[in-house]
């Protein structure tokens, strides 16, 4: 029923045919749960775990990879290899691919555990009035219809329509629907609001929510996905999930590299063609089978098959960073969204604030005989934990607060006005409140008040357990005074009194808003003497004036606090005692916001990224809470920067789109209000972060570029600095891992055009791949991120990882490696002391060699040595080049290796297993190589170290704009993939 908030009692129990006093009868429970359904979120079926699997598999260069490794296979069997040798290859292969897929279905696994959260909110039983009697059900059996009683602490079970109030007032904490700050009050009244809000719902009841104070009952309205609750569980499902700029680029680069690679194999069999004939391949079919194993070692040198893995463990590794900042990402290729984030959304309650309100000023009467009049203290602590200080207004720390007389009545009259309860939570290792936050925030102060009487008591406080400490302070007042009558809060009287007994004198304890409570207050207690002295206009016009400052300036939610001795014997309290009362003092509270916040604010402003603050509170409250940590700085009129949703909705197009460019704050929002600002500005181009930790911002939290889960909102621009060193190194990695493939199809390339023998073999390549490229790529995204990562504007979103100058950088730095490693090789067969000194035209001329009289035998072109030679230099040669990686324009003298010593590791530990291989006589013919010479190793290093020295020449023009103008025009056209030229 989705229109009960404005129609009567009467229209809502008549459209269920139910009586108030009765209940459903067993047949109306029947029908309605046939016409209803049952009270609870249907569970989405989840995608089946091949789907996930074969989901792994859906990318160009993979489905390139597994041909190749298939390819690979047959042409072994068609050669006659059998055994070990043959599978080796496409095992390697098969393998990688698998820890990869692996990987991706961990994640997608983790992410489907969303929704499933939701039910975590959901009530387990409801008091339930059927056939005329109350009983205990499953909450999983009402049905629209039921009659339901809630009271303190209970969670409640449907969407209810509230019918009858056993109290003076019912308070709901809705903060996890709405982010409101503060328990609300409901109400029978039905509300004729326009385009009606949660907020405005006054007398509906919501699924999750808790009551905090009264007692009420109330008609079933909606179950199941017919709830707020489900609401949001449907936005989520109807909101799909984006690709990121990195994936979306990565994907373009995968593909672009795909149509490069496939171009490249058939470049090298189409000009082989000439050779399929010699006489070293067997005929003219062998020959080309021969070139086509070329072409697939190609591919396979091409292909990169260890970024996924790499990628996915960089992100893994800054999501984790970002755990300790209290920060929870929903997705891993999330974490890098944030270095090109435009406007982050946040929610307020919570995220910018603690949303536990706490007292943070105090003002009492000092003395009517000297101005001013009134003494004024602050309270430290902002969280529901009994720790804290209270200072004078000169900022002195108060030794003993209970020597104060106004203080130590304030505690008493705080701990004996009061029907909450503060504990605390072994399990989350936190204080937590049962009932409303205002009366929790006043427990507290008792407790920060202390007692009277002894001078060790602030010490003899700490050394109680956790569990003591919570409300020892209550308890001693609560032991001291016996409770006799109540008279309890209601919305006309504003107020709420205590009739309470001690040692045969009996005293009336009361609190409520300041204009009630003051307007009946005759006399005041005075803070130098504890004398209580009359009320003259003077008095009261100093505290209605600290009134307005505590409500206006400081935007505190006041209470005041009176007692009165009633005479002895008296049992009860009524109305008309609530008057000529002596005032004690006025308390200032708030939702604090949390310490970090401002700084945080100003970090992502200087980043160049706009903060919007989303909220469910009224906007007032919205504005003072801005100003404070410094989102209207610089504005005295908050017109056009301030919103409520109904405002927004009822702009003219043109004028919203105005607003989605200035607008710093968003208030009296509900869940899908915070999804549809997501949606506009992204829209407008914006790349968005919404940050929040409530059920009500799970829908825009999804349906963001990036949704970020915090404990706290000022770990955001923490997170924003991570995410984008996280990109800088994600670059990095990419740069360091392209360039080393660039090099080995060069290697291969070059040597199939000039007709040398197979430099490097399949096997050799991908041990190269995995293990010499894998381990440093991994390390580099430890790279500490740049000193001035937070100055910088936001990257593009259409940015291209890899840029046409960074490409030419990849050629030059992939030309040297491959040039390199085929140096290698002809210095074994044509220099090298060990090998057998040919002239450089037989080596070119290997496959004729049976066919010619030769001074050599023509087994020497199947020696493991020259292959060898070739690996090695591979190898050496990228762990140089991963050293260029620890920056992408610095040079070696600024930042030096050891500012990564994770890198240093990994290089080390990548030689330790390459000299395992060459050493240890199973490996070494498991990938056909053999041990090395000392004058064979210098040799390696000689070609390999001036890899560093050209990426220092590269660098500097890096380094200077006009330096690199025209490797930009000469290749971006050429060399980019269409998607990145028109971005």
């Amino acid at each position: 029923m989705e229109d009960a908030y404005a129609k009567s009692v009467a229209e809502v129990l008549e459209a269920f045919g139910v009586d108030r006093t009765k209940g459903l009868t067993d047949s109306q429970v029947e029908q309605h749960a046939r016409l209803y359904g049952k009270n609870v979120l249907p569970q989405e079926e989840s995608t089946p775990f091949w789907k996930l699997v074969l989901k792994q598999f859906d990318d160009l260069l993979v489905k390139i990879l597994i041909a190749a490794a298939v390819i690979s296979f047959l042409l072994a069997r068609m050669n006659g290899e059998t055994g070990l040798s043959a599978f080796l290859e496409p095992s390697v292969i098969f393998m990688i691919l698998a820890a990869n897929a692996a990987v991706g279905v961990i994640t997608e696994t983790n992410a489907e555990k969303a929704l499933e959260e939701l039910r975590a909110y959901q009530a387990d039983i409801a008091t339930v009035l059927r056939n005329g009697c109350f009983s205990i059900l499953p909450a999983t059996e009402l049905v629209p219809g039921d009659i339901v009683e809630v009271g303190v602490g209970c969670k409640v079970p449907a969407d209810m329509r509230m019918v009858e109030m056993f109290s003076h007032q019912l308070r709901v904490d809705q903060a996890i629907l709405t982010g409101e700050s503060c328990s609300v009050a409901k109400e029978l009244e039905s509300t004729s609001a326009m385009n009606a809000v949660y907020q405005d719902k006054t007398n509906i009841l919501f699924s999750g929510t808790v009551v905090v104070a009264g007692r009420a009952r109330a008609v079933v309205i909606g179950v199941g996905s017919n709830t707020a609750m489900g609401s949001i569980r449907d936005a989520m499902l109807r909101t799909e999930d984006e690709a990121t700029p990195l994936k979306k680029k990565l994907d373009e680069f995968g593909t672009f590299l795909a149509k490069v690679i496939a171009g490249i194999c058939i470049l090298v069999w189409v000009v082989n063609i000439g050779h399929f004939r010699d006489p070293s391949h067997g005929g003219f079919v062998r020959g080309a089978i021969h070139y086509f194993k070329v072409a697939v070692a190609l591919a396979v040198a091409a292909i990169p098959e260890g970024l996924p893995a790499v990628v996915t463990t960089c992100l893994a590794l800054g999501t984790k960073r970002m755990a300790r900042l209290n920060t929870i990402v929903r997705s891993l290729p999330s974490v890098e969204t944030l270095g090109c984030t435009t406007v982050i959304c946040s929610d307020k309650t919570g995220t910018l604030t603690t949303n536990m309100m706490s007292v943070s000023k105090v003002c009492v009467v000092r003395s009517v005989h000297q101005r001013p009049m009134t003494d004024e203290y602050s309270i430290s602590g902002t969280t529901f934990a009994p720790e804290g200080f209270i200072y004078d207004a000169g900022g002195l720390q108060l030794e003993f607060p209970p020597q104060s007389p106004c203080l130590l009545h304030l505690a008493m009259c705080s701990a004996l006005c009061n029907e909450s309860t503060l504990q605390f939570n072994p399990d989350k290792k936190c204080y937590e409140k049962i009932g409303e936050s205002t009366e929790v925030a006043l427990r507290v102060l008792v407790e920060k008040v202390g007692l009277p009487g002894f001078d060790s008591m602030p010490s003899a406080l700490n050394m109680l357990t956790k569990h003591e400490r919570a409300s020892y302070c209550n308890r001693y007042w609560e032991n001291q005074f016996r409770k006799i009558s109540i008279l309890e809060f209601s919305r006309d009287r504003k107020r709420m009194s205590v009739l309470c007994s001690r040692k045969q004198q009996e005293i009336m304890f009361s609190k409520g808003a300041p204009e009630s409570i003051m307007a009946r207050c005759t006399h005041i207690l005075c803070n130098d003497d504890g004398s209580s002295v009359p009320l003259t206009m003077d008095i009261r016009n100093e505290l209605e004036a600290r009134f307005q400052s505590f409500a206006g300036k400081d935007t505190l939610r006041c209470l005041a606090l009176a007692l009165k001795r009633m005479p002895p014997g008296q049992q009860s309290i009524s109305y008309a005692d609530e008057a000529n009362l002596t005032f004690i003092g006025l308390v200032g509270m708030l939702d604090p916001p949390r310490e970090e916040v401002r700084d945080a604010i100003h970090s992502c402003m200087s980043a160049g990224i706009r903060v919007i603050v989303v909220t469910g509170d009224n906007k007032s409250t919205a504005e003072s809470l801005c100003r404070q940590i410094g989102a209207f700085e610089h504005l005295d009129d908050f017109a056009g920067y301030s919103y409520t949703a109904s405002e927004f909705e009822g702009l003219p197009p043109l004028e919203r789109t105005n607003a989605l460019q200035r607008m710093v704050l968003f208030s009296r929002v509900e869940p899908s209000h915070k999804k549809m600002l997501v949606e506009a500005l992204q829209t407008h181009n914006e790349v968005v972060a919404m940050t929040g930790d409530g059920v009500n911002d799970a829908p825009a939290l999804k349906k963001a570029d990036i949704g970020i889960a915090m404990g706290s909102g000022t770990a955001v621009a923490k997170a924003v600095a991570e995410g984008r060193a996280i990109y800088n190194n994600t670059k990095q990695f990419i740069r360091y891992m392209i360039s080393s493939n660039i090099g080995e199809v060069v290697c291969i390339f070059v040597a199939a055009v000039l007709g040398m023998p197979d430099t490097l073999i399949p096997v050799q390549l991908l041990w190269v791949n995995l293990v010499t490229d894998g381990l440093p790529a991994t390390a580099i995204g430890f790279n500490k991120p740049d000193v001035n990562i937070m100055t910088v504007k936001p990257r593009k979103v259409n940015e291209a990882v890899v840029s046409g100058w960074l490409f030419f950088r990849y050629l030059v730095i992939g030309a040297y490696v491959g040039l390199a490693t085929i140096a290698g090789f002809v210095w074994w067969f044509v220099y090298s002391e060990n090998g057998p000194g040919l002239p450089y035209s037989e080596l070119v001329n290997f496959d004729s060699c049976s066919a010619r009289q030769t001074s050599y035998p023509c087994s020497i072109f199947e020696d493991r040595h020259p292959s060898t030679v070739s690996m090695t230099v591979l190898v050496v040669v990228e762990m140089f080049n991963a050293l260029n990686n620890l920056s992408e324009n610095q040079s070696l003298l600024v930042i030096h290796p050891w500012s990564n010593l994770w890198l240093v590791g990994s290089i080390i530990l990548t030689m330790l297993l390459h000299v395992a291989v060459l050493y240890i006589e199973p490996l070494a013919a498991l990938f056909s190589v053999s041990p090395l010479s000392w004058a064979e190793w210098k040799i390696v290093l000689y070609l390999s170290f001036p890899v560093i020295l050209i990426d220092e020449v590269l660098k500097l023009f890096s380094r200077s704009p006009r330096g690199r103008r025209f490797p930009l025009r000469l290749w971006r056209r050429d060399i980019l993939p269409k998607e990145s030229r028109d971005n």
